[in-house]
């Protein structure tokens, strides 16, 4: 054959009953034919009818044989959820890119049992049956589609998941608790986060900010709906422990019990390792136990969410200072295979201002831990605090729980530039704490040793610095003396790298953090990895739940000794341009707290919790951006396998020597006349939902019914005509050539 021979194979775009007929005909000629179709299954407006014209037959009686002999015919194949992306070559000789759309279910292995639509708990409107009822994101187009299989509707990664550190399946827990399902919501949360409880109290939750139901009104309370899930467990007779493989021989040691270390070691105990931490504080949890008050985080959530990891296998040595009392060659003597170093930054920075020595100095971090700890401190009854994170909000609430009869803060930027998160500040002003603003402290006066007074200076905003705030800039002339009792410093923390001996050869950054490898976490020791606010600087606890989770991975990878970084990265793309029209405003549910003049007296968990109801109606908020919530419960249901979450599209050049075109028509949108109020009365529908009432298949089952209240209508009214020959509202000067024929039928 020469170059330019015409290619013995056909290609027919469309597969409604004109390209299903045109198919047939030319492979029973011989011909290979590549039935291109965009939907799941082929049939295409023929197979929404409920009778043909003009002979009123049954119009799935009459396309269903063809739908099966196109589908079994050995020259066909069928290109479903396939869109032609471009042509090229001449007649006789052309070569075609198809996009082909992943259905993420396997057509050679689902059996359509419909299993995977029981499970699923997402539910959006039916087009099929032109939103006359709602189906599941797991769906057969209808019940004698061809292919006979199941198909996934996915619009994209949800903007919540995308956005969260941690990708866990936001929602697909929140569409799971919507439906009553605690538990599966749950067991889905801990495959990406072992520490939801804590999470559900201390996160930071960026995947609220990133929600698409906050265009709307506000955004869901995902934190919240988290919290729920996890209380729920805990307090349950049976708490769930997550199934790990196979106890492997090689140990692992994890220097440090906060979020990072702890998740290491959960994933590390998944995979059979035996995992061994060691924190030198008297406690597990590092500054979850040690740096976050009770009111925050009670010390009974976080044991629990320890002893769920010990009871995985994971062993945990507090009160041992690696470094002191033990040091990494020692643990390599011992057997240890590999190291994370998840030690946090415990340590307080310097004010670099005069009198920060003196008596009633308190750097924040270190007041929190002693007051974790047990011990008791007076303060004096007049405190100043010093930042506008978390820890200088943590701070001065725990100072006016501690005795202290005013505390206050003092912050060199503008409230839009604190970097604590919005709850802390608002129960902050709440429990009546002042909040200075742009004020810097200057230096801390002394009488007799002690804290008798500070001195500061107020600021203005000038550019953004390297941290994209603007820059305070201190007003000449400002200065200003406050009298204290005390002062706590809280402007950020570095880490202790005692823990690491001349035998290592891990080096830090200018900052003073871990340098290491930003896919793998490795750092220039190879047997070594570290994480979490030891490599990044003070972040966030999902944040270092994330970087151990991915450490855990490299160490697996490194003492199977499998290529660290093969197939790690991936883009998290959240689906943009979503529509949030037309969705009826629901305010956000309120956390019940308790009161403030309650809060000040007792260390008592001031935010007390979902209820099931609550709960419940707040995860009915969400939008379902993804439409898939990847939920996975499709994947358990199938007894097949068939279903397949990680399936791609893909371009596929194919080569025939002629196309048909056969595309159907698109249905005329008559919401752009308001005379006739279609977009407003349900009883006004169109032809193609006419059909589908009285289709035997249809959401009525057949029966005619009016949209309104169900009942069967009295008259019927016929609007003929509408859309053709209009160049006012639609432009289209032409008629349709089937409203009267339609009229007929």
């Amino acid at each position: 054959m020469g170059q330019n021979a015409s290619k013995g194979a056909v290609m027919v775009v469309g597969a409604g009953i004109a390209g299903i007929q045109a198919s047939l005909d030319l492979a029973d000629s011989g011909y290979l034919v590549y039935l291109v179709e965009k939907n799941s299954a082929i049939g295409g407006a023929m197979a929404q009818l409920d009778k043909t014209f003009p002979t009123n037959d049954c119009s799935m009686c009459i396309i269903s044989p063809k739908l099966v002999e196109c589908g079994r015919h050995l020259n066909i194949d069928l290109l479903t959820t396939t869109e032609i992306k471009e042509v090229t070559g001449e007649a006789g000789n052309f070569q075609v890119k198809v996009l082909e759309r992943p259905r993420y279910i396997d057509l050679d292995k689902c059996t359509a049992c419909g299993e995977c639509e029981k499970a699923c708990p997402i539910v959006i409107s039916n087009l099929f049956d032109e939103g006359l009822r709602d189906r599941r994101a797991a769906y057969k187009l209808y019940p004698q589609a061809m292919p006979s299989a199941f198909a996934i509707e996915k619009r994209g990664t949800a903007p919540c998941k995308a956005t969260c550190p941690a990708h866990i399946s936001v929602q697909g827990y929140v569409a799971l608790v919507a439906e009553g399902k605690y538990s599966e919501a749950l067991q889905l949360i801990k495959e990406e986060n072992p520490l939801p409880a804590i999470c559900g109290r201390v996160c930071h939750h960026p995947c609220e900010s990133a929600c698409t139901r906050g265009e709307v009104d506000e955004p869901v309370a995902i934190d919240f709906i988290k919290r729920f899930v996890a209380d729920l467990d805990l307090s349950s007779d049976t708490r769930h422990i997550p199934e790990t493989k196979e106890r492997k021989e090689e140990k692992v040691a994890i220097l440090g019990s906060g979020p990072a270390g702890l998740s290491c070691a959960y994933y590390l105990a998944m995979e059979g390792y035996q995992a061994t931490i060691y924190e030198k504080l008297p406690v597990a949890g590092g500054m979850l136990s040690v740096g976050i008050p009770e009111y925050r985080l009670p010390r009974d959530i976080i044991q629990a969410e320890i002893q769920v990891i010990q009871d995985m296998g994971v062993e945990i040595k507090t009160g041992v200072d690696v470094g002191k009392d033990i040091t990494i060659d020692q643990l390599r003597s011992e057997g240890f295979k590999a190291f994370f170093l998840g030690i946090g930054a415990q340590e307080c920075k310097a004010l670099g201002i005069e009198g920060e020595d003196l008596e009633g100095v308190y750097p924040g971090v270190d007041f929190l831990r002693e007051i974790n700890l047990g011990k008791q401190i007076s303060l004096g009854d007049r405190v100043a605090v010093i930042g506008g994170g978390n820890v200088a909000m943590d701070a001065v609430r725990t100072a006016r729980r501690t005795g202290s009869k005013e505390a206050f803060i003092i912050y060199r930027r503008s409230f839009e530039e604190m970097p604590a998160n919005v709850e802390e500040i608002e129960e902050c002003e709440e429990e009546g704490i002042e909040i200075n603003t742009l004020v810097n402290p200057k230096r801390i006066i002394a009488e007799n040793g002690k804290v008798k007074a500070i001195e500061c200076l107020k600021m203005e905003l000038g550019e953004p610095d390297d941290s994209g705030r603007r820059r305070p800039v201190p007003i000449e002339g400002s200065e200003f003396t406050l009298e204290v009792d005390a002062v706590i410093p809280a402007i950020g923390q570095e880490s202790d790298w005692s823990c690491l001996g001349p035998e290592c050869a891990c080096t830090l950054s200018d900052w003073g953090t871990m340098n290491v490898d930003p896919l793998t976490l490795q750092t220039d020791d190879p047997d070594i990895f570290a994480g979490g606010d030891a490599v990044t600087g003070p972040r966030t606890v999902i944040e270092a739940i994330e970087a151990g989770k991915q450490a855990a991975i490299s160490i697996d990878r490194f003492i199977q000794g499998v290529d660290l970084r093969k197939d790690r990265e991936k883009a998290w793309e959240a689906v943009q341009d979503l529509r949030t029209e037309g969705y009826d405003r629901i305010p956000r549910t309120q956390m019940p707290r308790l009161e403030p003049h309650d809060r000040v007296e007792t260390f008592q968990e001031v935010q007390l919790g979902f209820n099931e109801v609550q709960a419940v109606a707040e995860a009915k908020r969400c939008l379902a951006c993804g439409i898939c919530s990847e939920c996975y419960q499709c994947v358990d249901a199938c007894l097949a396998g068939a279903v397949n979450h990680d399936m791609e599209s893909r371009e596929r050049l194919i080569e025939v020597g002629s196309i048909i075109l056969a595309p159907g028509f698109t249905p005329f949108d008559p919401t752009q006349y308001d005379t006739y109020s279609y977009a407003t009365h349900p009883n006004v529908v169109t032809s193609m939902e006419f059909e589908r009432i009285l289709s035997a298949t249809g959401p009525y089952e057949g029966h005619l019914v009016r949209g309104s209240d169900h009942k069967e209508p009295e008259k019927i009214a016929w609007l003929q005509c509408v859309g053709s020959r209009d160049v006012n509202r639609c432009d289209h000067s032409y008629c349709s050539a089937v409203c009267c024929m339609y009229a007929i039928k």
